[in-house]
């Protein structure tokens, strides 16, 4: 390929090579470093006058300096005459912030690692109040033994099992430090119960005052930075397009999904495509029509139980009756609503938190389906749910697979069989944590490869969204 110029960052090295050998040329000569103040330092080995330039540079690990890093190539290279600049973003970082539990005023809580884990995690989207899943706390400033952590639980987590993570002698902390985790870390500090009570549960419903969404922000910084083209796969939102004024290429992993599983899950036919919760579910639905299997949705609400009628009324017609543990519709056929749990809140709460597997997958192989793994909270949680339904064998099918603060701890003690995972972000440490029969891991390189070459040849890469390469 003549007059093509492709450089690469230093977030994922080897997708870089990977779909650099796909084009049949060599990574372009870049220095990258950092100044003895934390600067970026990035020095270009060749001319890239009037020429075809792509940037790659996934949106992972140290994000900030790696997307400053990103912004940096991109306007070196469009100051130094290229005719396009072109981003490759395989995972694009900004596109989705974590779904984190905030205060009353707007400020977020603070998330401490555990050292037990369980299948009765707290979930991820909607996050809960710690008050609406477990007794409060009494502070202390000794350490919280194993007695205190067992008199927080409900009665029904009560009798389960507590196993210890598995750690490796590397990499035992590695997912608790601060920079691989997006949640944000503040110093420790006595939680006040009334404010994680009913403060946080009569306004947390709504707008949060100290939340930004950066999505505006990040692609006037792509465009400004001098980029003419982005190309990426799986946004999170796929609206997100819209924040920009030049073209977005959103690449599909479901065609190597699509051929995953029709030649290594066994009797794929008899399986069941899971979406771990209603934002998935188009995505979800979309892969099961196209392998011709049934399809399934989890659901999960938080209603407020607050009385609105005279006292004596129902809870169904506004009034203060107590909260039924039991689910109002029990299972009736292949497409009723099963209610895995209804947690009553404390009596400083204002809301239930309901869960529901909609669909029959007893005795079935589960595929669940998801774009973005980060906390892990969800897919752990869903995968429970399948398994206590029936589920004789559970697959979690990412394209994303970020697994932030303790993410990898939690699904290695998870009631999920398989995790298939793109290399979008990088996925050794998660082999070597959780051991090759565990994860598989998907190469997109051709994908984004043959996209490059379409792109450079003025061809259309339409054929990609359905059938991949």
């Amino acid at each position: 390929m003549n007059n093509i110029v492709v450089f690469g960052g230093s977030s994922h090295p080897s997708l870089v090579e990977k779909i650099c050998g796909n084009l049949g040329i060599k990574p372009s000569q870049v220095k990258l470093g950092k100044f003895s103040n934390g600067e970026t330092s990035i020095s270009i080995g060749e001319s890239v006058r009037e020429k075809d330039v792509y940037v790659i540079q996934s949106g992972c690990g140290h994000v900030n300096d790696n997307f400053i890093e990103l912004l940096i190539l991109l306007n070196a290279c469009k100051t130094a005459s290229a005719s396009r600049v072109t981003a490759v973003m395989p995972y694009f970082c900004y596109s989705r912030q974590p779904d984190i539990p905030y205060t009353a005023k707007g400020a977020p809580l603070i998330s401490k690692p555990k050292e037990t884990y369980t299948f009765e995690s707290v979930p991820g989207t909607p996050v809960p109040s710690m008050a609406t899943t477990q007794k409060p706390r009494v502070p202390s400033d000794g350490p919280i033994s194993s007695s205190n952590i067992d008199n927080t639980t409900t009665s029904e987590s009560s009798n389960l099992e507590h196993p210890e993570p598995v750690r490796s002698s590397e990499g035992g902390d590695l997912h608790k430090s601060p920079s691989q985790s997006r949640i944000p870390m503040v110093p420790e500090r006595k939680e006040n119960s009334s404010e994680l009570g009913s403060l946080f549960n009569a306004n947390n419903a709504g707008y949060k005052l100290w939340v930004a969404q950066a999505g505006t922000l990040v692609a006037n910084l792509l465009t400004t930075a001098g980029a003419d083209h982005v190309i990426t796969m799986d946004l999170h939102d796929s609206q997100f397009q819209g924040f920009f004024d030049i073209p977005v290429d959103n690449l599909y992993s479901k065609p190597i999904a699509h051929n995953y599983i029709q030649y290594n899950i066994p009797e794929y036919k008899e399986a069941v495509v899971v979406s771990p919760d209603a934002g998935g579910a188009k995505r979800a639905a979309s892969l099961a029509d196209s392998l011709g299997i049934s399809f399934a949705l989890i659901h999960k609400e938080k209603r407020s139980q607050l009385p609105k009628g005279p006292p004596d009324a129902s809870l169904t017609s506004g009034g203060g009756a107590a909260v039924s543990g039991k689910p109002l519709i029990a299972s009736v056929s292949s497409l009723a609503l099963n209610s895995q749990e209804m947690r009553s809140s404390s009596s400083s709460s204002r809301y239930v938190q309901t869960t529901m597997l909609v669909g029959d997958v007893r005795n079935k192989t589960c595929i669940l389906v998801d774009d973005l793994v980060d906390t892990s909270y969800t897919i752990t949680r869903a995968a429970k749910l399948l398994k206590d339904q029936g589920a004789t064998k559970v697959y979690a099918l990412i394209t994303h697979g970020v697994f932030s603060g303790d993410a990898l701890n939690r699904v290695s003690m998870s009631a999920i069989d398989k995790i298939i995972v793109t290399n979008s972000v990088p996925q050794h440490k998660t082999v070597k944590f959780m051991g090759k029969d565990r994860v598989h891991v998907l190469d997109i390189s051709q994908i984004f490869g043959e996209s490059i070459r379409r792109i450079h040849n003025g061809e259309s890469i339409s054929m990609l969204f359905e059938l991949g390469w």
